[in-house]
């Protein structure tokens, strides 16, 4: 198998590590494959669109979802190193507000899966970052929501040390308590 597939917290959050393949030239894995992703994840998905974004240190961008066409997200690190978390916006699931955060980078190769129903967010530990993630809708900006990255309810432990340079929309975000969510 080209993925090893570990378990978070939250159950329905997997970290994918890749099978690696490196010498004296450098390195090679398989990114994605659809086969390979559904066997090692038991999820049977289809991605429609692809994101990448670069971000300087300290911008924290989230954390995000869609109440209306939700995405599942799987997301990876091409260059520098984030604090990807995801935070379950489900009323109906025992995990409701609770959070899981993951180190992802260039290194490591990590890959991490936020299903629907996740909001989603990370910050940038590096000197810059280079994030890619292949989503299971479209983005449509009407439906778009920002949970508080801050909110002491959620209570995310974020390795920073200094506050975040953060998005008008993120700085405006509602905490938990106040935020559109699923049943």
């Amino acid at each position: 198998m080209p993925y090893t597939v570990t378990s978070t917290s939250l159950p329905e959050v997997l970290i994918l590590e890749p099978k690696v393949f490196g010498d004296a030239r450098g390195f090679f894995f398989e990114s994605f494959n659809a086969r390979d992703f559904a066997q090692c994840s038991g999820l049977d998905v289809q991605f429609v669109q692809d994101n990448h974004s670069k971000s300087a240190q300290g911008v924290l961008r989230g954390l995000h979802y869609q109440i209306q066409h939700p995405q599942g997200k799987l997301v990876r690190v091409t260059q520098g190193e984030v604090f990807d978390v995801a935070v379950d916006l489900r009323r109906s699931s025992p995990n409701f507000g609770k959070w899981e955060g993951v180190l992802l980078s260039a290194d490591n190769k990590r890959q991490l899966w936020v299903p629907p129903g996740f909001a989603h967010g990370f910050v940038v530990l590096s000197e810059s970052a280079e994030f890619l993630y292949k989503t299971t809708d479209y983005y449509f900006p009407e439906f778009e929501r920002s949970l508080l990255w801050s909110d002491l309810t959620v209570g995310i432990n974020w390795p920073m040390q200094t506050a975040p340079l953060l998005a008008t929309k993120d700085a405006a975000a509602l905490t938990l308590d106040h935020a559109e969510v699923f049943d």
